[in-house]
């Protein structure tokens, strides 16, 4: 039902499951065990797994910080999309791949979730991908220090307003691991 013509796939996107961003990052472990669930689902599945990767003063490229968590391993023929910006799409090589695959609609899981996850689900569905957060792999880090609610409040707010979020032509959902749905 995207608003993208002849582009009737669906991918999966990882982001930014890096050792810098996961560290102090809530419910680490069973995230990234879902994460690695959808992964191995997918490429079963025959579905794209899209890998994306952000750099900052904190992840600087090729640092251990900036590598993806030792649990999660890339294969070769699965895109890399480098990025600097929260929205995965901006300034990066995203739309072009999801296009040449064909991709119209985009489970969207990793970290974090009050910044860049968000900021990729909101950059998709403007541009026309129906997209489906995956409640339960997901997180983000304790800010409350600075004001922000507690990192488990963060993901359950997060996943009650994506559920009500909608637009002509495009759908939104949050559905957990054991459900999610790579079919069309």
């Amino acid at each position: 039902m995207s608003t993208l013509t002849g582009r009737d796939r669906t991918a999966l996107v990882v982001v930014d499951v890096q050792n810098g961003v996961m560290a102090h990052a809530h419910d680490r472990d069973r995230v990234i065990a879902n994460v690695r669930a959808l992964v191995e689902r997918a490429r079963a599945q025959g579905v794209p797994v899209v890998w994306v990767q952000h750099s900052s003063q904190e992840l600087q490229v090729g640092t251990q910080a900036w590598q993806y968590v030792s649990e999660l391993v890339r294969q070769d023929s699965e895109p890399l999309v480098p990025k600097t910006y929260g929205d995965s799409f901006e300034e990066t090589v995203l739309e072009a791949v999801l296009a040449e695959a064909g991709v119209g609609r985009l489970v969207v899981c990793g970290a974090q979730t009050d910044a860049c996850v968000r900021s990729t689900i909101h950059g998709a569905f403007t541009r026309g991908y129906d997209v489906t957060l995956v409640g339960d792999a997901h997180t983000t880090e304790d800010l409350t220090a600075w004001g922000a609610p507690s990192p488990g409040d963060v993901v359950t707010h997060t996943n009650l307003y994506w559920s009500y979020q909608s637009a002509p032509g495009r759908t939104a959902a949050v559905v957990p691991t054991a459900e999610v749905s790579f079919a069309a």
